[in-house]
C-alpha cells in the first residue's frame, strides 16, 4: 500500500537534514574527505553494538524514523515494525530495502511525512548542525509532530560543556549545546524529559579509544567507564499521550 507521503526533493545541500536556509557547505565533499571507507566500515562495526544496546529504548512493533540519518548506521542496526529514515542527501542506496527513505529537510519533515504516527524519533549527531538555537527548537517541534501520543525522541548529542574547543574541530558544526540547553529545548517542544545520561559515549568515532566490538560491548555495559570518556549526552523524552 503506498505511503501518503508527498515527495520533496530540496534545492541546496547543506548539513545532514538541515533546512531551508542551510549554510552552502557541499556534505558530499566534506563527509568524503572526513570518512573513508574504512572509517565507514570501522562506524559501522561500532553501531552494531550500539543498536543492540539502543534496542532497550524501541519496542518490537514501532514505527521508528531515523532523522538525517546519515548512511543509515542507526536504522540499519535496530528491529523495529516499520523503519524510517530521512536526509537531505539522496543516501536510499546505503540502507536495507525494507527501510523507508525519505529525501528531505530535517525542517520540512512534518510536510511530507504523516504527523502523529510515528512511535519513536532518533537524531544522532544532527542538531549542531543546525545553524541558530531557533533551529534546534523548530527541528524537535517538527520531530513532536511526527510522533503519536506517547511516542518518544531519542537524542544522541555532542556536550560542548563537556567537549570545549573540540566542538569546532568539524567545520559544519554551526550550534553548541549542553545536556542542560538540550533538555531544556527538548522541554519547550513539548516533551516530557524521562531519560538523561549526559556522559555517555565518547566524541568521536575517530577517538583513539579501542573500538573492537568486544570492548565497544563491554564499555556499553560497564556505565562508570562513561564518566571517564562520555563525551556526548543520551536524552530520551516522551510526547504526553492525550487525556
Amino acid at each position: 500500500m503506498e505511503s501518503p507521503i508527498k515527495r520533496f526533493q530540496p534545492d541546496t545541500e547543506g548539513a545532514p537534514g538541515a533546512g531551508r536556509k542551510a549554510p552552502p557547505i557541499v556534505l558530499k565533499e566534506v563527509y568524503e574527505q572526513r570518512f573513508d571507507e574504512e572509517d565507514q566500515a570501522r562506524k559501522e562495526a561500532i553501531w552494531r553494538e550500539l543498536g543492540k544496546f539502543l534496542q532497550r529504548y524501541i519496542a518490537a512493533d514501532a514505527r521508528v524514523v531515523d532523522i538525517a540519518c546519515d548512511l543509515g548506521y542507526f536504522i540499519r542496526n535496530v528491529h523495529a515494525g516499520e523503519r524510517w529514515a530521512t536526509d537531505i542527501r539522496d543516501v536510499g542506496a546505503t540502507l536495507p530495502p525494507d527501510v523507508h527513505f525519505i529525501r528531505a529537510s530535517g525542517l520540512d519533515l512534518a510536510d511530507v511525512l504523516p504527523n502523529d504516527s510515528f512511535d519513536l524519533a532518533f537524531f544522532s549527531n544532527y542538531l549542531e548542525h543546525l545553524a541558530s538555537t531557533e533551529a534546534v527548537l523548530e527541528q524537535l517541534r517538527v520531530a513532536f509532530a511526527l510522533l503519536k501520543p506517547g511516542g518518544k525522541v531519542l537524542i544522541l548529542q555532542p556536550n560542548i560543556r563537556l567537549i570545549g574547543g573540540s566542538y569546532w574541530d568539524f567545520i559544519d558544526h554551526q550550534t553548541a549545546l549542553t545536556e542542560k540547553s538540550l533538555g531544556e529545548a527538548a522541554t519547550m517542544a513539548g516533551f516530557k524529559t524521562k531519560q538523561v545520561i549526559p556522559r555517555f559515549l565518547p566524541y568521536t568515532t575517530k577517538s583513539r579509544l579501542p573500538q573492537h566490538p568486544l570492548l565497544v560491548r563491554a564499555y556499553l555495559h560497564l556505565p562508570p567507564a562513561w564518566l571517564f570518556f562520555g563525551k556526548q549526552t543520551l536524552y530520551f523524552g516522551e510526547k504526553p499521550a492525550r487525556s
